[in-house]
């Protein structure tokens, strides 16, 4: 699936994942589900929109702070 890009100049967050670091908690799934996912395989995160609608930081932020692995960044 391929994720939507923002259009005319609207502000996006950089989000990053450390698949390395993800325990699989689902944290980040229930927080910003546009954003993240789980991989069906590993249960750990994957990366949906790497360039999310600014509308969606606080959504973000709560993800990254619930995320007991630290794997999250925003940028």
């Amino acid at each position: 699936m391929t994720p939507a890009r923002p259009t005319g100049g609207e502000t996006t967050v950089a989000v990053s994942v450390d698949r390395g670091r993800c325990c699989g908690s689902g944290s980040c799934v229930l927080a910003a589900p546009e954003v993240f996912d789980q991989d069906d395989t590993d249960g750990l995160v994957l990366l949906r929109d790497p360039a999310p609608r600014a509308a969606l930081r606080d959504r973000l932020q709560r993800a990254a702070d619930l995320c007991p692995a630290d794997a999250i960044r925003l940028d």
